[in-house]
């Protein structure tokens, strides 16, 4: 019994002190926290000087074929922790900070638009001593991927896109009902009652983070505000279907052929591939029941090259 009484106030003591510390020292404790999911996904962070002045921070980890990873707006490197986590058993995982964001450089005054941006990584990737990879990329994340591989197909052996921005004929979403409506963007927090919205905009079932923390977490995006608003609306001025349109479609069709074609031909394909993903990404915001629509969008995606295929997700697994 009394080894029991011992046990338990030890236990007391460890959830006192590990209380205290979050609150009393919260940047410190979400610091470390982030270090141990980096750790858990076998991630490092580095940097790395890139041409024209600018600084890349990333994280490196795992091993074989290379695969970099594309944070979407207002997101760091640290967003794709949990997948990495599955990845890096199977590929050579580099996730950077994008230029203007996280611990990389923020030029003022820099082009954000996702064509500059894909060259900036690109620039990455050849300081990495990497002439092809695998290209994964969230929301503008999902747009600067693509804008790479439009740029250079050949350097890009896949592309793994989720729900990608640049695709602007796809339904309007509920941040862009927001935005057009009101001129506010929910994904950019001037002060911390803001960033408390963000994140609740963001997840539907948010995880607990003591306050002290989601304070703390608060201050990066804050102080970046401003930069922010700016990216927002250059990236957002960018279609990427325009792009495509002016140039003929080659770019994109180059993608999903090999050797020579019929210009007619990739015109009609680019277009097909332009549509499945503005389909696609309507698909993500039909109801559950409408699962004839989503099994044929589904049908419709499998039946384009492997490289532009994200599986459309009407339910998210809880």
């Amino acid at each position: 019994m009394r080894a029991l009484k011992w046990l338990l106030g030890g236990v007391v003591a460890v959830v006192v002190a590990g209380t205290g510390f979050v609150y009393a020292m919260p940047e410190q404790a979400a610091r470390l926290a982030i270090q141990a999911e980096r750790q858990r996904a076998g991630l490092v962070r580095k940097e790395v000087d890139l041409p024209g002045g600018l600084h890349s921070a990333y994280l490196e980890g795992g091993q074989g074929e290379p695969l970099i990873l594309l944070h979407g707006f207002g997101a760091n490197k640290d967003n794709f922790l949990r997948v990495a986590r599955q990845l890096t058993p199977h590929y050579r995982v580099i996730v950077p900070d994008l230029t203007g964001f996280g611990e990389s450089s923020r030029p003022d005054g820099a082009d954000y638009m996702p064509a500059a941006q894909a060259e900036r990584v690109r620039a990455l990737a050849q300081a990495l001593g990497l002439r092809r990879l695998h290209l994964g990329g969230s929301s503008m994340g999902g747009q600067i991927a693509m804008s790479y591989a439009a740029l250079h197909p050949d350097e890009v052996a896949s592309l793994w896109l989720l729900d990608p921005a640049g695709v602007w004929s796809a339904p309007r979403s509920e941040l862009g009902d927001i935005y057009v409506t009101t001129g506010r963007n929910p994904l950019v927090a001037h002060n911390e009652a803001e960033f408390a919205e963000t994140i609740a905009f963001v997840m539907s079932d948010p995880p607990f983070v003591p306050g002290p923390i989601v304070k703390a977490m608060a201050q990066e995006p804050i102080r970046n505000a401003a930069l922010a608003e700016k990216i927002f609306k250059q990236f957002t001025a960018d279609s990427l279907e325009g792009r495509v349109e002016e140039s003929g479609h080659a770019d994109l069709d180059r993608l999903g052929r090999s050797g020579p074609g019929d210009p007619r031909r990739q015109r009609r394909r680019a277009a097909e591939i332009a549509a499945a993903l503005a389909a696609d990404r309507h698909a993500r915001r039909r109801p559950p029941a409408d699962d004839r629509a989503a099994a044929a969008n589904r049908r419709r995606l499998s039946a384009l090259p492997r490289r532009f295929v994200t599986p459309p997700l009407t339910r998210p697994k809880q």
